[in-house]
């Protein structure tokens, strides 16, 4: 199967336990691998037959920034919900969310989750 990788989004959303993480802003990367098939949008070189990284990156910013979730394992879920449900001709979505400022005392790069869902 083909696939369709955005690598790095840059957001800032309000998703956390504490209070802080409700009120502050603060950054989060996405990583998505769409599984789908893209011969047709090679073949006929059109924009139709594929999905339009502008649109995707569009539906994925308004989840993270304008909704709240406790746990990045939410927000993830809801990337792959909405990547299924509104692109029709992806089979599979695989979604990384990480979380480089995370309320933990200690050096690290990033706290992260990575989810994959399949159509039934």
């Amino acid at each position: 199967m083909d696939k369709i990788i955005a690598h790095g989004l840059v957001f800032y959303g309000r998703h956390g336990v504490l209070e802080a993480e409700k009120n502050t802003p603060q950054r989060f990367e996405i990583d998505l691998i769409l599984h789908k098939d893209v011969k047709d949008a090679a073949v006929r070189d059109d924009i139709n037959y594929t999905i339009d990284y502008a649109d995707i990156f569009y539906n994925v910013r308004k989840i993270v920034e304008n909704e709240s979730y406790n746990l990045i394992e939410t927000l993830a879920e809801n990337i792959c919900k909405m990547i299924l449900d509104r692109y029709a001709t992806v089979q599979k979505a695989e979604v990384t969310v990480y979380k480089p400022c995370a309320p933990v005392e200690g050096e690290f790069k990033y706290f992260a989750v990575k989810i994959e869902r399949s159509r039934k």
